[in-house]
């Protein structure tokens, strides 16, 4: 007879057969899950493998992402696309059965996990997701948008903070459809978490206003099962604490550290297979306990029933439901088109402002015409211009909104904004300080290893910050940004260079972008036309001569410099090329030749930044130098500390007349 634990059985010795075959990993955490995971999989988890991007699909995270073989079987049995022989090649070189789940390997992975506690906070943003565009799509008899987000998460998420941050949002927003099972087994690499981790995690979500059901045993399926039926019925979010043994099965290991991280060996493979009554060889599993766990029936049954329901609300609601594929889709061209024309105008009204009031004008144009726009600030709204005129923001009673206050939770917002992109149907920016990005960061390197389209607004991006001194004052971060692979940063020296950046930024559906502003009216330089296409390929010439003697490259606030060093050294016979570079990735990404016909290899360059000079050396070569930020700033008036500092145009000239001169 085929029980509940038979087929949870199934997915132990698949776990510890691959982890032992790569002789790397960790078996402990899905032998101590699995019952809770047939539970969820073999019961109401609603999903199709055969179309495994389905948009109504039930979402699953694993924020505990060591226990990355417990997904590989998940979906290896439940009928996607995921072999036999891609569970034995398990954490091998370019396997998509990698030692953390990452997301577009695999058909059926989410999200990339394993930094802990992301997970959750990118389940919180899916939730959140799901419940604004439930608001805003769905009519009576027509719930076309009507799925849950479910989570196994363990000891190590909830002791990073970033899991207070999303649980506390997720209590605030009540989103109904989140539902948490943690795997409350005890067991960290060091040993007992009793030793460092004693909270009360029941009252801890209780008081966040979540529903709790605690002390559940998660080796008992039906009990399992029974308490995840109650809380799908929650309009509140739900956690099921579930007491397990780590390496449950294992006679000599279970219940100890020693089965975390590290294969259980041959002999104790084969106790465990005896202890468990598992006769078959290794990657075997009996077609009777697969059926069990073949999830593709149920699942083109759920599908088709969906396809239905979409079809005939087309017929009822077309006008919502021509929304609703746009937002699916890609940003409009229109939408790309309004910031060209927003640029345009800009540059004939030549506007001297702040770079964030000048994003914050490039949002009133994109929101206005781009309902899949969301938005939002940890704290800082007003600050660095992040709220568009019209916006409305998203409470527990009111989702249909395009806006969010997130509080101080930077990283939270983040990670929740990445699960927003993964989600799909929303378009997610988030803003704060560029200095605070270091709370983030974690999750600003996720965004870009998965490749989504996360939008992150950084204003107060120089020592310009001033009196608030060099706590709020930003030196590393921007060369932080830059050596990140997959992400493209922007730093622009006006309006015009900021809403080509937002255009960008919307366009590059492939990877997130980061545009970084300035709190200091800034001027519009002249440019023509082409100059202002220009701006796109990351670098032009913005004040040329024919044959220059010396190249002046600066980004945002310090291209003004670069431009009154220029008229200097120009009244004094020298000529000099002024190249604005807002992305430096972008321009690496172009045609050498045209790099070649930019910066040519023989003239000299000075670049002109006030941040960390790291990433800028590949750039000056060997005749060139970098004038930039290699300390912490100070205290005091923005102009007084910049020119403490070293950026002036006198400062800059002189600069260039030593480079000039050697």
């Amino acid at each position: 007879m085929i029980t509940r634990r038979t087929r949870a059985d199934a997915l132990r010795v698949l776990a510890m057969d691959a982890v032992q075959r790569a002789n790397s990993g960790h078996p402990g955490a899905p032998m101590g899950m699995a019952d809770m995971a047939e539970a969820l999989w073999c019961g109401v988890l609603k999903h199709h493998p055969e179309v495994p991007s389905w948009f109504d699909r039930d979402r699953f995270v694993l924020s505990n992402g060591h226990a990355s073989m417990l997904l590989y079987g998940l979906l290896h049995l439940a009928g996607y696309e995921v072999s036999l022989e891609d569970l034995k090649n398990f954490r091998q070189l370019h396997a998509p059965t990698a030692g953390h789940p990452e997301y577009g390997e695999l058909p059926g992975v989410e999200t990339t996990t394993g930094p802990l506690g992301q997970g959750v906070a990118m389940a919180v943003g899916m939730a959140l997701a799901e419940k604004i565009l439930a608001a805003r799509f769905n009519r009576p008899g027509f719930p076309l948008v009507d799925h849950h987000t479910y989570v196994f998460l363990g000891d190590g998420c909830l002791m990073e903070g970033i899991s207070q941050e999303a649980i506390s949002l997720a209590g605030t927003l009540g989103l109904g459809k989140l539902i948490c099972f943690y795997d409350a087994n005890g067991i960290s690499i060091d040993g007992e978490v009793k030793g460092w981790f004693t909270e009360d995690v029941p009252g801890r979500f209780r008081a966040a206003g979540w529903d709790v059901w605690d002390d559940l045993d998660g080796h008992d399926g039906d009990a399992v099962a029974a308490a995840l039926a109650a809380a799908r019925s929650s309009d509140r979010p739900a956690l099921l604490v579930c007491k397990t043994q780590i390496g449950f099965g294992s006679p000599a290991k279970a219940g100890t550290a020693s089965v975390h991280g590290s294969p259980l060996g041959d002999d104790e493979i084969a106790a465990t297979r005896a202890a468990l009554g598992w006769n078959e060889p290794p990657f075997v599993i009996p077609d009777p306990v697969r059926e069990g766990w073949d999830g593709r029936a149920r699942g083109a049954e759920a599908y088709a029933a969906w396809c239905d329901l979409k079809a005939r609300y087309a017929e009822a609601h077309p006008e919502a439901h021509a929304e609703f594929e746009a937002a699916l889709a890609a940003v409009p061209a229109t939408v790309l088109e309004a910031l060209t024309e927003f640029a345009a105008a800009a540059q004939g009204e030549g506007k001297a402002l702040a770079t964030r009031q000048s994003s914050k004008a490039a949002l009133d144009v994109i929101a206005a015409r781009l309902p899949s726009l969301f938005g939002g600030s940890a704290d800082l709204s007003g600050s660095n211009g992040s709220r568009f005129d019209g916006a409305r923001v998203v409470t527990a009673a009111a989702p249909d909104g395009n806006y969010f206050s997130w509080g101080v939770r930077e990283f939270a917002m983040t990670a929740a904004c990445n699960g927003m992109a993964l989600h799909g149907g929303l378009l997610p920016y988030s803003a704060t300080f560029l200095t605070f990005m270091d709370y983030a960061r974690n999750a600003v390197r996720l965004a870009a290893l998965m490749g989504v389209q996360n939008i992150f607004v950084y204003s107060h991006d120089s020592l310009a910050v001033g009196e608030d001194g060099p706590t709020h004052q930003p030196v590393e971060q921007l060369a932080t940004l830059r050596m990140t692979p997959g992400l493209e940063t922007w730093r622009p020296c006006d309006t015009v260079e900021t809403a080509i950046a937002w255009r960008e930024a919307l366009a590059r559906a492939e990877g997130p972008s980061a545009l970084i502003l300035s709190r200091q009216n800034l001027p519009v330089p002249g440019r023509t036309p082409a100059q202002v296409a220009a701006i796109a390929a990351g670098a032009y010439a913005l004040e040329d001569v024919e044959a220059p003697e010396l190249v002046l490259i600066a980004t945002g606030s310090e291209v003004e410099l670069a431009v009154a060093a220029a008229a200097a050294l120009r009244s004094e016979g020298r000529q000099v090329r002024v190249v604005s570079m807002p992305c430096v990735e972008r321009f690496l990404a172009s045609d050498a030749m045209a790099q070649a016909a930019l910066l040519p290899s023989a003239v000299p360059r000075l670049i002109i930044e006030a941040a960390h000079p790291a990433p800028w050396w590949r750039l000056a070569g060997a005749q060139g130098q970098v004038l930039g930020v290699d300390q912490f700033g100070a205290s005091g008036p923005g102009p007084e500390v910049l020119a403490a500092y070293g950026f002036t145009p006198e400062a800059v000239a002189a600069a260039a007349r030593r480079l000039l001169d050697r």
